[in-house]
């Protein structure tokens, strides 16, 4: 009985630690450097590059701003880059898919 409940202190270890540093690798898009960008899968340089300077004209206001000013980010990329952890004004992407079943009713 001792083995299972080190083995079920060793779990809670363990997701705590990756809960930890999921939250430690948020990236805002806002203040994010060049480097950090490029360091997300599915942003190449030229993305990055229009992205950074839609972002020197105004910061993005949501995802939805950035989807309209900054060309090839669709709905699949912002999901991939948000689930890497990368916000948008302080917003995880929220597909319209998603939104709307979570508002419609039951």
């Amino acid at each position: 009985m001792v083995a299972l409940s080190r083995r079920k202190a060793l779990i809670w270890v363990l997701l705590l630690a990756t809960g930890a540093r999921a939250q430690a690798t948020l990236l805002e898009l806002n203040t994010a450097s060049r480097a950090q960008l490029e360091s997300l899968a599915g942003l190449g340089p030229g993305l990055v590059e229009r992205m950074l300077q839609a972002r020197t004209k105004k910061p993005f206001e949501g995802w939805q701003d950035l989807r309209l000013r900054v060309r090839g980010v669709g709905p699949a990329l912002a999901l991939k880059l948000s689930t890497q952890g990368l916000r948008v004004a302080g917003q995880a992407w929220n597909s319209p898919a998603a939104a709307a079943l979570a508002h419609s009713p039951s």
